[in-house]
């Protein structure tokens, strides 16, 4: 479904290929039955706080429209901070910690299973691996120079800015990383990297700004 909407609105070209599924990670079909209310219910989660997120967001945008400085403000709304996740198993889990410390056993799914009534969005740190769409692979793996792909890596991005940018909407295809936010709200804002602050040496800024591509989106990579 994600990868139709994505070729219906434009975001990915009409004759992009959907990635094959690696065939270390499971399909939905081949997921025991004791485990798929679980996952589900981890879904059931990740959408909520996903709702919660957006709450949120209309909060801040209804904020910046009552001091009617909406359209002068450059907004950066980034679809996570990597791909999808792998530190949750394969069946996904209650507490990263966990994980972390060495605890996915087998019995796993036993101890899921007896915390399903108590996984809920605003009490638990759920980590499960989510669908990474038509990127293959998840986190961590893309490390591993025979599996580079972008399921971990690579996140959409949406920018506004009507006072900035010329165009409604416009889809860009370009390659940039996070560090390039900061030398783009400067450029945009017109204001030099700070060489020092509060009487400290600052590095140089690392990235480049993407204002050249807000308007132009066959503008060619920096």
């Amino acid at each position: 479904m994600k990868f139709c909407k994505a070729e219906k609105l434009g975001v990915i070209p009409k004759d992009a290929v959907l990635t094959e599924r690696p065939k270390e990670i499971p399909a939905w079909d081949e997921m025991p039955k004791e485990l798929i209310p679980i996952l589900e219910r981890e879904m059931e989660c990740y959408a909520g706080f996903m709702d919660h997120t957006d709450h949120n967001v209309g909060r801040l945008f209804d904020c910046l429209n009552n001091l009617e400085i909406m359209d002068d403000t450059l907004i950066y709304y980034i679809f996570g901070d990597n791909g999808a996740s792998a530190e949750g198993t394969l069946n996904g889990c209650f507490n990263e910690m966990s994980t972390l410390n060495g605890m996915a056993e087998s019995k796993l799914l036993i101890f899921l299973c007896r915390k399903l009534t108590k996984i809920r969005r605003d009490l638990t740190l759920i980590t499960i691996m989510q669908s990474a769409g038509h990127g293959q692979w998840i986190r961590h793996i893309n490390g591993q120079s025979r599996l580079l792909h972008f399921g971990g890596t690579r996140n959409g991005t949406i920018i506004r800015w009507p006072n900035g940018i010329k165009s409604k909407v416009i889809f860009v295809l370009r390659f940039h990383h996070v560090i390039d936010i900061a030398p783009t709200i400067l450029e945009g804002a017109g204001i030099p990297h700070p060489t020092v602050v509060n009487s400290i040496q600052q590095s140089p800024l690392e990235g480049y700004s993407t204002l050249y591509s807000f308007n132009d989106a066959k503008a060619a990579d920096t």
